[in-house]
């Protein structure tokens, strides 16, 4: 699996370089995402635009992924998806149920407003 990380001072920044994201990566990247969220900054932002395609294995674990980061009160935003992934998400019907942008400048947005709305909740579920 190769991507490149991008550390800001709220979040990461997780770019998949490869085309095709599949069930066997998702173990590496279940592996970074612990590592990187190691020290202060827990949130992620996966940017998909070089995947063209992605099996349903491994869309089933961006789901579980989202999951696990706002039920610990982080942010895992996955931005710029390519139709066909987009596509195979909706056929997971997980589309709608991941929080999605289609730029990374908007993902950013995203983990910024989350983040002052837990600050603003006093960490309850948002």
């Amino acid at each position: 699996m190769n991507f490149k990380i991008d550390t800001k001072e709220k979040f990461h920044v997780i770019s998949l370089k490869d085309l095709e994201f599949t069930a066997n990566m998702t173990g590496k990247l279940h592996d970074l995402l612990i590592e990187v969220t190691q020290n202060d900054v827990k949130h992620i932002i996966l940017n998909l635009k070089n995947v063209q395609l992605i099996d349903p294995a491994a869309a089933d674990f961006l789901f579980a992924e989202q999951q696990k980061f706002y039920e610990n009160n982080c942010s895992f935003v996955v931005c710029e998806m390519q139709p066909a992934v987009k596509d195979a998400l909706k056929d997971r019907e997980w589309f709608e149920l991941l929080n999605t942008t289609p730029t990374e400048s908007e993902a950013w947005d995203i983990v910024q407003m989350e983040e002052v709305e837990r600050e603003l909740l006093g960490g309850e579920d948002i």
